[in-house]
């Protein structure tokens, strides 16, 4: 307990069995684990509940801008923690009054999407992505369901056309799911994309997301709002999708969740909120930054110490779980959406359910026989920090036609 070596966060990125690493970190180091991020580059990460709930909590002494890190000059110009970490001029990094202003503009043009219109939306892409494998008896869930379905979904409420979704959603793919130089070709695609249906947009205002923030009072810059769109757009897309896939995972190879297959609706919406506290797709956020030195959890955190979120570990904190070490229910105290003044919009977790359980209901609907195509123990986990989804989730079913 209380170990003092820092986990090289490489370590926790090859480990597929979280359930297993969160377990061993809560009793070798307790609350907050120092992390080695690079070669002498080092960081805390908290994964006690109550630890963490607190620095969400207190956003003066642990702040949001990455501007107050004092590890900077010994991060490697190389490392992908300068694009996860650089500050952008949007609501992610914004602090104080700023931030609230920011956090309002963006809860407001998201809290406008009528939930009607929406899963209507949702119902329409998911329908058209069925279309395009139910006719094959087998198809590959991860990458051609759960993978397209939240990206498709957000285009068309940014106010994008059908063709400019399909772009939108290609590029979202490439960021998340590829390392190579086509990842910065992709972002700077979706930068300029987001560009000129700004300019449009000011001129000729719709009823969309763009529009809203475009004429919000808080007067955005363009470039202020292409970083905003971003953020967004890429806090949505990948965790709705991987909860998703994780949560189509759960159901299709837990019996307890059988039921779903045969019409039970509130089985979908359980599986969603287990996958919420067992397989948060948000495992881990380097998003904070200590204003002044403090102790936290018997740890000494220095001023502009980088106080990393282990929302996935949290919720799993022994402590808290207690005698239910598996199944928390409707229990809605996870902290996979954050928590405090910068979680994820109330409106924006509305989105992101609604897209997530009709995205489920219609896969259910049209495939009632759906199942795994390979043996439970098969499905592999993807290795990394950062996030929580399966590496591919192949099926079958009754061939039907579209």
């Amino acid at each position: 307990m209380n170990n003092t070596q820092p986990l090289p966060l490489s370590d926790i990125a090859s480990t597929t069995d979280l359930a297993a690493l969160h377990a061993w970190m809560h009793h070798e180091y307790g609350p907050v684990v120092p992390v080695q991020l690079e070669e002498g580059v080092f960081a805390w990460m908290v994964i006690g509940y109550r630890e963490l709930h607190h620095v969400l909590g207190s956003p003066a002494v642990y702040a949001r801008s990455s501007t107050r890190w004092n590890g900077w000059e010994r991060l490697p110009k190389e490392s992908p923690l300068q694009m996860a970490l650089a500050p952008m001029p949007s609501m992610l990094f914004a602090e104080g009054e700023d931030h609230r202003r920011r956090s309002t503009a963006v809860h407001n043009a998201l809290e406008a999407v009528d939930p009607h219109e929406l899963r209507t939306f949702v119902t329409r892409f998911a329908d058209r992505l069925i279309d395009g494998f139910c006719g094959d008896g087998r198809a590959e869930l991860r990458t051609r369901y759960a993978g397209r379905l939240p990206s498709l979904v957000l285009g068309r409420i940014y106010g994008f056309d059908d063709a400019e979704i399909e772009v939108l959603a290609k590029a979202m793919s490439v960021i998340f799911d590829s390392t190579g130089p086509e990842v910065f070709e992709a972002y700077t695609e979706l930068t300029a994309r987001f560009g000129a249906a700004i300019v449009d947009r000011r001129a000729r205002p719709g009823a969309d997301v763009i529009s809203r923030l475009a004429a919000d009072p808080i007067g955005y810059t363009d470039e202020q709002l292409i970083a905003e769109l971003m953020g967004i757009l890429g806090g949505g897309d990948r965790t709705t999708s991987e909860w998703i896939g994780n949560a189509l995972r759960l159901m299709l190879t837990e019996e307890r969740f059988s039921a779903s297959f045969s019409g039970a609706r509130s089985s979908v919406r359980d599986a969603l909120a287990e996958v919420l506290w067992e397989d948060s797709p948000s495992q881990l956020n380097p998003g904070r930054f200590a204003a002044h030195d403090v102790e936290l959890g018997g740890r000494h955190i220095r001023e502009g110490d980088m106080v990393m979120l282990g929302y996935g570990a949290a919720n799993r904190d022994p402590r808290v779980r207690g005698s239910q070490p598996q199944g928390m229910g409707a229990n809605h105290a996870h902290l996979s959406f954050s928590h405090g003044k910068h979680a994820c919009p109330h409106a924006a977790q509305g989105i992101a359910e609604l897209i997530a359980t009709t995205g489920i209901e219609v896969l259910l609907d049209r495939l009632p026989d759906i199942e795994l195509a390979i043996d439970a123990d098969q499905v592999r986990w993807r290795p990394s920090p950062w996030a929580r989804g399966v590496v591919s989730l192949p099926v079958t079913f009754t061939p039907m036609s579209p």
